[in-house]
């Protein structure tokens, strides 16, 4: 597996696109704070729908590194959850502008998956995930299942072996306001 980090590593600090498995779906990712690399995962799938991309985070300290509003709350929840979660959290920064909607929020999730945790670790800082399809198609739950654009649109593509046990499914997402109102949206 070091191998396999190593390479995904180098792509992200020069900017790249991997594909790659999380603990979820196969997702697509990149530096989150390089507006470049996120413009090239719109461009891939053909969407420009900033709610639509999360950002990977190692753990809550990577979290509040990255979002300066989040209340407590929101990461109690995150530590009680049993499956995978998606926080949308207000008062995003450090990230790439063009990763950040318009109301200043952003997706964040930690990953329950090894490659996932060990990529992160030696990253050190957040991975844009997004699901590896064209906006608006099935989303792939393995490699097998994500097109030939995607995978020839992308810089690495990790090995599949290194996908562990993920859910096939897309993460809950529930969204937390600056003053603790809580949505939940899928």
């Amino acid at each position: 597996m070091d191998r396999e980090i190593a390479l995904a590593l180098e792509v992200l600090r020069r900017g790249g696109v991997i594909l790659y498995p999380t603990d979820t779906v196969w997702g697509i990712g990149c530096d989150a704070t390089n507006a470049d690399a996120v413009q090239r995962i719109y461009d891939l799938k053909q969407s420009a729908d900033k709610k639509s991309m999360l950002v990977l985070c190692k753990d809550a300290d990577m979290v509040v590194r990255y979002v300066d509003k989040a209340p407590g709350i929101a990461f109690e929840v995150m530590e009680m959850a049993t499956s995978p979660l998606t926080l949308i959290l207000p008062g995003a920064t450090g990230v790439a502008k063009n990763l950040i909607p318009e109301e200043g929020t952003l997706g964040v999730r930690v990953p329950q998956h090894d490659f996932c945790q060990k990529l992160l670790y030696k990253f050190g800082k957040p991975i844009v995930s997004t699901s590896a399809n064209i906006s608006g198609a099935k989303t792939p739950k393995n490699l097998a299942e994500v097109s030939k654009e995607i995978v020839d649109g992308v810089d690495f593509v990790v090995n599949p072996r290194f996908q562990g046990r993920p859910t096939g499914k897309p993460s809950s997402i529930i969204a937390f306001g600056a003053d603790s109102e809580v949505t939940i949206i899928r």
